[in-house]
């Protein structure tokens, strides 16, 4: 998409290695990584903008990032990097789902929790309250939450209820006078600890019907425990939310937040979002495996030399560059107000298990290297198993599509 990351793999902190001096490479848009020229589909100012953001992120990110996510600790230091690059506000810009998707893969390529970050944010938390919050809502949240002032989490998944949330969704809602009461649990909420408030998906207890309120996180009754010893995804905190009796008034429901179509609207676009996040990771895993095949000697020659290290890193290119036609397709369908969930299924599971075959042959490639994120590739590895399970597991977005398919449900 742009010029590739700085060749160096090495982790953050006082034990970084030298950056190793290469050979000389081949040039051109396909060396850098640009697969398929999709750059050049881009408005000039929109293609300056993607390649400023990269050399940004791949600068004051990636590296950092490493530390981070050995210590399994949230990189708030770098959240005002992300804002200050106008990432808080995505959504609401006037652009291009092809620059949008390219920017989220762009941050995915730096490292994928923040990614998630930035997703999160803007997909799920800004623009489902920019779709479907009221006039007072958006007027008094969405300026601060587009600075990164506020962050919110999207309370959806709950502890027994993940693939059949839909039918299965157990958190209550009571409505009390001018207040409603909401009574549950949450499970895998990403940035429940650190939010100023979520989005909380909740069953009316009057009607059975399904909505979304906003309860900040410091109202009583409200706790988030963080998850720990995760494999993958260690920047994101995601947590155990527990609602016990927590009161918000009415001005906090979304009005626009009516049934489960409503929380679908949104998951559309989010699943493709995720596609993006596989097309950045995959980019990532081709720079390392390459910068590493360059610069490692065996034989007296270097890695690159060899027929078999050709090889996987053609198949890594193969994947990533379909990924990534998948995704320039989605935008335009995305532009033309046309995407259906069962596209948004089909690119989440494809694109997540290319990017797990991806970082499977990268991890192979740097042989016992692959095993330390000192050279990175084992960070994208754990990610790569996150990101193949959130948004709707694999055997699950492959059965919306086979539905699309059909029109026969083989599990609702």
């Amino acid at each position: 998409m742009t010029d590739t990351l700085p060749r160096a793999s090495s982790a953050a902190g006082p034990t970084d290695r030298p950056t190793p001096s290469l050979p000389a490479r081949a040039a051109g848009a396909f060396a850098d990584l640009d697969l398929l020229g999709v750059a050049e589909l881009l408005p000039a100012a929109e293609r300056a903008r993607l390649g400023v953001l990269h050399d940004l992120l791949q600068a004051q990110v990636r590296r950092p990032s490493v530390g981070y996510w050995n210590r399994e600790e949230f990189a708030a230091d770098l959240l005002p990097v992300l804002a200050g690059a106008g990432l808080g506000g995505l959504q609401l810009e006037p652009v291009s789902a092809l620059f949008r998707g390219l920017v989220h893969a762009e941050v995915a390529r730096a490292d994928l929790s923040l990614s998630t970050v930035v997703g999160v944010h803007n997909e799920l938390v800004v623009g489902l309250i920019a779709a479907l919050g009221s006039p007072e809502q958006r007027r008094e949240l969405l300026p601060r939450l587009a600075t990164m002032e506020l962050l919110g989490a999207f309370a959806l998944t709950e502890p027994e209820h993940g693939s059949d949330v839909a039918g299965g969704l157990a958190t209550t809602a009571r409505r009390e006078g001018a207040h409603w009461v909401l009574d549950g649990a949450k499970r895998w909420i990403g940035l429940a600890t650190v939010a100023d408030f979520a989005v909380v998906w909740a069953r009316d207890v009057a009607d059975g019907q399904v909505g979304a309120f906003l309860v900040e996180t410091g109202r009583p009754g409200f706790r988030a425990e963080l998850i720990r010893n995760k494999i993958g995804l260690r920047i994101m905190p995601n947590a155990d939310v527990t609602l016990d009796g927590v009161r918000v008034p009415e001005r906090n429901r979304l009005p626009g937040a009516v049934g489960f179509a409503a929380v679908n609207t949104v998951l559309r676009h989010s699943r493709a979002w995720v596609g993006w996040q596989a097309v950045g990771l995959q980019l990532a895993a081709l720079d390392v495996a390459r910068a590493y095949a360059l610069d490692r000697q065996q034989f007296g020659r270097p890695l690159a030399a060899f027929q078999l290290v050709q090889h996987s890193l053609a198949r890594m290119a193969g994947n990533a560059a379909s990924s990534l036609g998948l995704m320039v397709q989605v935008a335009r369908l995305q532009d033309a107000g046309s995407l259906e969930m069962g596209h948004a299924a089909l690119v989440k599971a494809t694109c997540t298990a290319h990017a797990r075959e991806t970082v499977a042959l990268g991890r192979g490639l740097l042989g016992g290297n692959g095993m330390t994120t000192d050279y990175e590739m084992a960070k994208l590895f754990g990610d790569a198993e996150a990101m193949y399970t959130y948004e709707g597991t694999q055997e699950v977005n492959q059965l919306i599509v086979g539905r699309a398919l059909t029109g026969v449900s083989a599990f609702a």
